[in-house]
C-alpha cells in the first residue's frame, strides 16, 4: 500500500474514533455539547433572519438528528474514497468501465462498512449511561453515509470526465 492509501485509512480510523467518542458520552454531555451547538446555529440564523423565532429546546432535536447524518455523511465519504485511492483517470475514461462490478462491489463495500459501524454505534450505546441505540439512528447513519458515498462517486465521475475533456 502506498501512503496515500495509508493516509485515507487512517482518516477513515480517525474519523471512527471521533464518532466513537461521541457516542460514548453520557446523555447529560452529549446533551449539553449538542444545545450549546444548536444555540449557535441559532444565535447565527437569527442574525442572518431576525423574523425568524426559534426556541432552543424546539430545535435541538433537528440539530442531533442532523449531527448523525452528517458524521456518517463524512465516514461514507471517507470510506469510499479509501477503497477508491490509486485508481487513475485512465481506469476511469468511460462509462461502462466506472459502472463495472469491480467499482460497484467497492460502493457496496464503502456501504456496509458504514451500515456497520452505524449498528455497531448504536449497540455501543446501549452501554453508556443515559443513552440508548435507536433503529432509527441507524437508518439517518444509513442515509447519511449513502449521500457520501454517492456524492463522492458522481464528484469523481466529474472530475474524471473535466480531465478527460482538458486532456
Amino acid at each position: 500500500m502506498n501512503f496515500r492509501k495509508h493516509f485515507a485509512w487512517a482518516l477513515v480510523i480517525l474519523w471512527m474514533a471521533v464518532i466513537f467518542s461521541l457516542s460514548a458520552q453520557p446523555a447529560s454531555a452529549s446533551n449539553d455539547l449538542s444545545r450549546g451547538i444548536t444555540a449557535l446555529i441559532i444565535d447565527l440564523i437569527q442574525k442572518i433572519l431576525p423574523m425568524v423565532n426559534l426556541t432552543l429546546n424546539d430545535f435541538n432535536h433537528y440539530v442531533r438528528k442532523n449531527a448523525h447524518f452528517i458524521a456518517y455523511f463524512l465516514l461514507g465519504f471517507l470510506v469510499i474514497n479509501a477503497l477508491m485511492v490509486g485508481e487513475t483517470v485512465e481506469k476511469l475514461k468511460n462509462f461502462k468501465e466506472r459502472g463495472s462490478a469491480a467499482y460497484r462491489r467497492r460502493w457496496l463495500l464503502a456501504g456496509l462498512i458504514c451500515v456497520s459501524y452505524a449498528i455497531s454505534d448504536e449497540v455501543h450505546q446501549l452501554f453508556v449511561p443515559g443513552r440508548g441505540g435507536q433503529v432509527k439512528d441507524v437508518l439517518i447513519d444509513s442515509g447519511g453515509a449513502a449521500t457520501g458515498i454517492l456524492v463522492y462517486v458522481w464528484g469523481r465521475r466529474l472530475l474524471s470526465r473535466w480531465r478527460v475533456k482538458r486532456g
